[in-house]
C-alpha cells in the first residue's frame, strides 16, 4: 500500500487487457474462493449462489453472441464479495440455463466491467494486473468525466465479444434491502451505445438489464453475532452485555444493544466535532427515543463532517452525500498523486517537503468523507422495521467498520458471521433503442430520457428485492 502521507506519482489509467485464461482459471477454482476467505477484506463464506431465472441471461448471450444485440447489466452492488458471485451466475448457473433450453453458448461467460481506479491503492497493485486481466476498466469516480474510461467502456460497448457490466450506485452501501440514489452515468452509456451503432451503420439493438443481488443467512449465527457487539462495546468503553446463551435470545434481546451502540458512537462523533471542529449541536428530536432520532441526529453530523474537506479543499457544499463524498476524493487524490508535477524526482528537498506536507494534509481531510461512506444508507430505523438477523449483521458490520476506520486499522478484517447464500434475480431487459427517438430530439430531451431510464432501473432494482426475498424463502 503507498504512503499516503507523500506526495506521489499520478495515477496512469490501467488498461484492460483481457486474457480468457485468466478468467477460466478463475472460474475453475471459483467455488473455493465463494467459501474461503482469501483476502482480509473479502469475508467470502458464500454458499450457494442461486438465480431463480438464468434463462433470461441465457438468452441475452444467445442474442449477443449471435451479433443481434449489444448488452450492458446494472447490477446491484452493496458488497465488495458481489463480482465472486456474478462470477458464479456467468460460468455456472447461465450455461446450465442454457443447456436445458437446447441450445450452447460459446466460453467463457464473462464481462467487461468498470471498478473504482482507488480500490488497487489499499487492496494492493496485484488488483490492477488481475483486473485488468479479467477485463477490468478503472474509473475516478469523483471526475466529471473521466475521459479514458468512457472512451474505454463505449469501445467495448460497440466492439469488444463480451458484454459489460456497470453497478449504477457507484459505491457499496452495505445495505441488503436499500438501495442508494442511482448515478445518471449507466443510463447515458447506454444511449451513447445506442448512438455509437446508428452512426457506425450497425443494427445491434442494444438491451440494458437489471441483476439484482441479496444475501441470506439460512442458519444465522447469532452465536458470531454476540461475540461481535460484545467486541465493539469493549472498544466503545460500553459495559460488556455478552449473553451467556447468545441462541436462546431473540432479536428483542439484541436490538438494544445495537441500539446503545450506535446511539453512543453518535453521541462521542458530534461531542468530538463540536469541540475540535466547532460543529454547532444538532436540533433536538422530538422524540429522542425514537430510532429515527438517529437519522435526525446523523444527517447534520455527515454534513458538517463533509463540509470540513470541502473548506479545506475549495468544494461547494451541494449534492448528494455520495456526489460530495466522490468530489472530495478527486480533490484528495489531486493532491496526492500529483499530476502538476512532470517528475517529483527532479524536485528539491524543500519542494519536496511541501509536496508531502499537502499530501498529508489531503489523507487528513480525507478521512471525514470515510467516515461518511459508511453512512450514506443508514436510516435509524432499518433494524426496527424488519428485525432480521441479515438486518442485524449488516448494520452492525457498518458499526464495525466505523471502529475499525478510528482506530486507524489499515485493512480490517470483517468478522464472518455464518455462512450467506447469494441470491441473484434478474429483471426484464429493457430496449434502449426503444427510447432513441425521445433522447434524440433535442439537448433538454436527453437529459429527461437519461434521467426516465435512470428511475426506471432503480424501480426495477428495488422491485428485484422483492424477488430475491421470495426466492430465498422457497430456498431455505
Amino acid at each position: 500500500m503507498p504512503q499516503l502521507n507523500r506526495a506521489q506519482p499520478p495515477l496512469g489509467f490501467i488498461p484492460p487487457r483481457y486474457k480468457p485464461w485468466v478468467v477460466q482459471g478463475c472460474y475453475v477454482v471459483l467455488p473455493l474462493m465463494l467459501r474461503l476467505r482469501l483476502r482480509p477484506w473479502l469475508p467470502a463464506g458464500i454458499w450457494p449462489v442461486t438465480c431463480h431465472n438464468p434463462e433470461v441471461l441465457a438468452d441475452c448471450f444467445r442474442q449477443f453472441q449471435t451479433g443481434k444485440i449489444r448488452l450492458m447489466m446494472a447490477f446491484r452492488h452493496s458488497q465488495v464479495d458481489d463480482p465472486l458471485c456474478l462470477s458464479y451466475l456467468f460460468s455456472r448457473l447461465v450455461p446450465r440455463a442454457a443447456r436445458q433450453r437446447g441450445f450452447s453458448l460459446k466460453r467463457p461467460l464473462h464481462s467487461f466491467f468498470m471498478y473504482d481506479r482507488g480500490m488497487p491503492l489499499w487492496a494492493g497493485r496485484w488488483l490492477g494486473w488481475f483486473f485488468s486481466a479479467i477485463g477490468g476498466i478503472p474509473v475516478h469516480r469523483g471526475r466529471r468525466l473521466d475521459l479514458k474510461a468512457l472512451k474505454a467502456v463505449r469501445e467495448r460497448m460497440m466492439n469488444a465479444p463480451l458484454p459489460v457490466t456497470i453497478a449504477p450506485e457507484g459505491a457499496t452501501n452495505g445495505h441488503g434491502e436499500v438501495i442508494s440514489d442511482l448515478e445518471p452515468g449507466t443510463a447515458q452509456l447506454a444511449f451513447w451505445a445506442v448512438e455509437d451503432l446508428q452512426k457506425a451503420g450497425r443494427s445491434e439493438q442494444v438491451l440494458l438489464l437489471p441483476v439484482g443481488l441479496r444475501y441470506i443467512y439460512p442458519r444465522p449465527d447469532w452465536a458470531a453475532l454476540n461475540r461481535l457487539l460484545a467486541q465493539l462495546e469493549a472498544d466503545c468503553g460500553l459495559p460488556v452485555q455478552s449473553f451467556s446463551e447468545p441462541t436462546a435470545m431473540g432479536p428483542e434481546d439484541y436490538y438494544p444493544r445495537l441500539l446503545t451502540l450506535g446511539r453512543h458512537l453518535l453521541g462521542r462523533l458530534e461531542q468530538f466535532y463540536q469541540q475540535f471542529y466547532n460543529l454547532p449541536p444538532a436540533a433536538e428530536p422530538e422524540d429522542s427515543e425514537h430510532p429515527a432520532a438517529i437519522a435526525q441526529r446523523l444527517s447534520p453530523l455527515l454534513d458538517g463532517s463533509l463540509k470540513i474537506g470541502e473548506r479545506f479543499f475549495g468544494l461547494p457544499h451541494t449534492g448528494t452525500l455520495v456526489t460530495r463524498c466522490r468530489r472530495l476524493e478527486e480533490a484528495g487524490w489531486a493532491y496526492i498523486y500529483r499530476e502538476d508535477i512532470a517528475d517529483l524526482k527532479q524536485l528539491s528537498a524543500f519542494d519536496r517537503g511541501l509536496a508531502n506536507w499537502m499530501s498529508e494534509e489531503a489523507t487528513l481531510h480525507m478521512r471525514h468523507m470515510r467516515l461518511v461512506e459508511s453512512f450514506v444508507a443508514v436510516t435509524g430505523t432499518y433494524v426496527k422495521d424488519k428485525p432480521t438477523f441479515e438486518r442485524f449483521a449488516e448494520t452492525t458490520l457498518i458499526l464495525f467498520d466505523l471502529v475499525e476506520r478510528v482506530k486507524g486499522t489499515r485493512v480490517p478484517k470483517r468478522p464472518q458471521l455464518g455462512t450467506r447464500q447469494a441470491v441473484i434475480s434478474l429483471g426484464e431487459p429493457m430496449n434502449i433503442n426503444d427510447r432513441w427517438s425521445d433522447y434524440a430530439e433535442s439537448r433538454r430531451s436527453a437529459k429527461a430520457a437519461v434521467e426516465t431510464l435512470t428511475a426506471d432501473i432503480q424501480a426495477a432494482m428495488e422491485e428485484l428485492i422483492l424477488t430475491a426475498d421470495a426466492a430465498g424463502g422457497e430456498a431455505s
